[in-house]
């Protein structure tokens, strides 16, 4: 950018990719001030624009996070794999109430000191400072002796979730747990706890007006990470010629072992290492013709976005954006979060399709297009939100085992844990648009082991 040979379109919003003849070759997008359509063309499209989340609509994400982008361009014709594989983040504030737009992330490091517990009985209510040491279930260490509060993200939040369920949950609306730091204070020292967590301790202090130094933490699991993406090759190009997908964006690294990593890792071995010299063999080897602004393709393309959004500005429905997407990320994070059934999923295709048709029937969106209008860009987004929510069901319905991020509670070892079946579900799940409200097509790309082999995990 400082050379001057890259333009950045602050504020600019992608809705729509252009294919012509089979290659990716521009995008359509929609100034969020003015509200001007425009097109950019190109040889190839890189897409870099995140994780889906917030189709829960409580997550860890920025709130403008969004999978819109994503969406577009698998309903031209990219494939979208494994959707229904997301991390949930066991070390987060809880939810205090219907206002609220988004979580906040405490993090993981604090496991490190601090000890999760629960009172033993259901019902206890007593604050934590009162409740005496045998009257305390510290259940991860009870479970999992060998790694104790360590036990990874999936298994850290099953577990709070279970607690909770039985009644035993902390705080005013019983989803929480305790995250303590009394004992690491008395053997440490309280400079020894700032040192290490003095950023997170204020900050948690501001946001709850709970002292992490007097009383213990409340933590709950969140949205934090999806795995699923679109698909791409070694060379990070999706199944459309020419469109190149990055970071968490797509599915690929962080979504390898299914429990997700570091998009941060992601984004910088994608950004630096890859994409720059597979994007220049890909020009090098194709020749792509000049194509006129005025291109069918381009009209078409262009077309469907005006179209999408007179449509949503034409309902003039009685419920608000907002009210559609809390209660649609309900659904999801009710029968297709921490844990999943096969009843549960089926029951969450048929809410989320009866909610769609509603959306598109009542939804209320103020203003016009042809300015700044937040609801409109957010009810585009929601849009494609139920679309992907219930591709996320689908996904994990048919995926009849539990594996990573995917927990399937029909399909669980006798203590407890994830049962896999490598031999009929050793693949990526790769979806294939079929058109609105049409069930999508699976491809199925095998995973091939042939160095390191899957094996049982056990954290006993």
């Amino acid at each position: 950018m400082q050379a001057g040979s890259v333009t950045m379109y602050p504020r600019t919003e992608m809705l729509d990719l252009i294919v012509i003849d089979g290659h990716a070759r521009g995008i359509v997008t929609r100034n969020l001030v003015t509200g001007e359509i425009d097109t950019h063309l190109g040889d190839a499209v890189i897409l870099g624009t995140g994780g889906y989340g917030n189709v829960f609509y409580l997550s860890t994400n920025a709130k403008g996070s969004n999978v819109t982008a994503c969406w577009r361009a698998h309903k031209r014709g990219a494939l979208f794999a494994n959707p229904c594989f997301t991390q949930i983040h066991p070390t987060c504030i809880p939810v205090s109430g219907d206002y609220q737009s988004k979580l906040t992330l405490m993090s993981e490091s604090l496991r490190n000191d601090g000890r999760i517990w629960v009172p033993l009985k259901k019902g206890d209510k007593r604050p934590p400072n009162q409740i005496p040491e045998n009257e305390r279930d510290y259940y991860l260490e009870r479970r999992y002796p060998s790694f104790g509060n360590l036990v990874p993200r999936d298994v850290a939040s099953r577990n709070a979730k279970y607690v909770c369920d039985e009644g035993r949950g902390v705080g005013e609306t019983g989803l929480g747990v305790y995250l303590d730091f009394s004992d690491a204070i008395r053997r440490l020292g309280r400079k020894a706890i700032e040192d290490r967590y003095g950023n997170l301790f204020d900050m948690y202090q501001r946001i709850t007006d709970e002292d992490p130094y007097q009383v213990p933490m409340r933590i709950y699991p969140a949205i934090h990470y999806t795995m699923g993406g679109l698909w791409v090759d070694y060379y990070l190009m999706s199944t459309i010629p020419g469109l190149f997908v990055i970071g968490e964006a797509n599915f690929s690294d962080h979504g390898a072992n299914r429990l997700g990593a570091s998009a941060l890792m992601q984004g910088l071995s994608d950004g630096y290492f890859i994409v720059p010299y597979t994007v220049g063999d890909y020009l090098a080897t194709n020749k792509l013709e000049a194509i006129s602004p005025s291109h069918p393709e381009i009209r078409n393309a262009v077309a469907c976005v005006q179209q999408t959004i007179q449509k949503l500005l034409s309902i003039n429905g009685k419920r608000t954006v907002d009210s559609f997407h809390r209660e649609l990320g309900k659904i999801v994070w009710d029968y297709c979060g921490m844990s999943r059934t096969a009843e549960g999923l089926k029951t969450a295709i048929h809410e989320i399709r009866d909610l769609r048709e509603e959306y598109w029937r009542n939804v209320k969106v103020p203003g016009s297009g042809d300015d700044l209008n937040q609801s409109l860009e957010k009810a585009g987004r929601v849009a494609d939100f139920f679309e992907l929510a219930e591709l996320m069901c689908v996904d994990a319905l048919e995926r009849n085992e539990s594996c990573g991020g995917h927990f399937r509670e029909e399909y669980q070892t006798p203590d407890g844990e994830a049962q896999r079946d490598d031999e009929n579900y050793s693949y990526v799940a790769c979806w294939a648009y079929r058109g609105y409200g049409n069930r999508e097509d699976l491809v199925k790309e095998p995973l091939e082991f042939e160095y390191v082999h899957p094996s049982q995990r056990s954290y006993k």
